[in-house]
């Protein structure tokens, strides 16, 4: 089994679409875990607040079947690929972490980078996997996030 992390996150219809996906990832990957759900302003454009967390699971599916099936969950959310790399949507499902994998290449960002960019990433996989450690970094989650300087990021926990 693979130990499993995406990040999720909506700033259109965000408390529906959210439900949507994490329902669609339970039937899918079930048992899932959460991380507390935060919302956050728009990182790199102008844009309403998202509502962001992190989903954990293990499997025993590809790397290709996860792909698809993140894309089909997004999709039926009304994600259009189309869109802008920085810009609103109705969801964004990014594979986080793949087991012990390190691979970036023209398909594959994993580690995804995005896990020491962003507030809005680490600070929720952090809380969910804190010990866990980064497969390229070597330190866990919890001591990445310690050692992360967001003060330009804000976010909030808040409920579905």
């Amino acid at each position: 089994m693979t130990q499993v992390y995406i990040s999720v996150g909506s700033n259109q219809q965000p408390r529906d679409n959210v439900a949507k996906a994490l329902d669609a990832l339970s039937a899918e990957f079930s048992p899932i875990e959460l991380s507390p759900i935060y919302e956050s302003v728009a990182v790199g454009f102008d844009g309403d607040n998202f509502i962001n967390l992190v989903v954990g699971f293990n499997t025993e599916r590809s790397l290709q079947e996860i792909d698809r099936i993140l894309n089909e969950i997004e999709k039926s959310c009304g994600r259009n690929r189309g869109e802008e790399r920085f810009s609103s949507r109705t969801m964004d499902l990014d594979l986080l972490i793949y087991g012990d994998l390190v691979c970036h290449d023209e398909h594959w960002d994993i580690p995804r980078r995005e896990i020491t960019h962003n507030a809005f990433v680490l600070k929720p996989l952090a809380e969910l996997a804190p010990d866990s450690l980064h497969p390229e970094l070597g330190g866990s989650f919890l001591q990445l996030w310690q050692q992360a300087d967001f003060t330009d990021q804000d976010l909030w926990k808040v409920e579905l």
